[in-house]
């Protein structure tokens, strides 16, 4: 029995933005076997993405968040100004929570990090072209410790930075003028924000993070 041909209406266009040649090889052979899906462009860099995909037209992006001239987040933010229909799926190492929600502030409905599988990723296509919105497990995770740390105290954060700078309780004490006590009893609380066993765990989460700045 022939199989049944794709109806040109259901077919999904997809458009590539990602700065690394390799993954947009590894990601149009993917496309190329599967019959619902097509790729109408690509971009290595986010300024191209927006001029080329204002040509094509996609119903999906998928849209890398660290790329030269133009990062994902600003293109999604371009993108969305003139064409809101459009569906933008991130692709990321996450190694920036801000960029990953300001992108999704702005509009984007699904993020995945880059090891995610074939099918993981292949069916974050579909489920954001019908509508639902899609983020991996890991990125939730970190948008959840970014929006707990964002909670952190005024006094809690300048704690953290002369932490960052090797001083020990006593010294954080005299700069911060507050007691030895009040200086653990901050650091605990701050721990607790961030999910961390330690110090210099806290000062690796924050600067990851941004929450704080070297």
């Amino acid at each position: 029995m022939n199989a049944k041909p794709v109806n040109a209406k259901s077919m999904i266009r997809v458009f590539l933005a990602d700065d690394h040649t390799v993954v947009r090889m590894g990601l149009a052979a993917i496309f190329s076997r599967e019959k619902d899906l097509v790729l109408v462009g690509e971009a290595d860099n986010g300024l191209t993405a927006v001029e080329r995909i204002a040509e094509t037209r996609p119903d999906v992006v998928i849209m890398d968040l660290m790329m030269p001239k133009l990062g994902g987040a600003e293109a999604t933010e371009r993108i969305l100004r003139t064409r809101p229909e459009t569906k933008i799926l991130l692709l990321t190492t996450y190694t920036s929570p801000e960029d990953t929600q300001r992108a999704i502030d702005a509009g984007a409905v699904g993020a995945l990090v880059k090891d995610s599988s074939q099918p993981e990723i292949i069916g974050a296509i579909r489920r954001v072209f019908a509508g639902e919105r899609v983020v991996s497990p890991a990125i939730l995770a970190g948008l959840k410790r970014k929006e707990e740390s964002a909670q952190l105290s005024a006094r809690q954060l300048e704690i953290l930075s002369y932490a960052s700078k090797g001083f020990n309780n006593q010294e954080i004490a005299r700069l911060a003028k507050v007691g030895p006590d009040c200086v653990k009893s901050h650091l605990k609380a701050i721990f607790a924000r961030l999910g961390a066993s330690s110090r210099t765990e806290a000062v690796t989460i924050a600067f990851r993070q941004g929450i704080i700045t070297p």
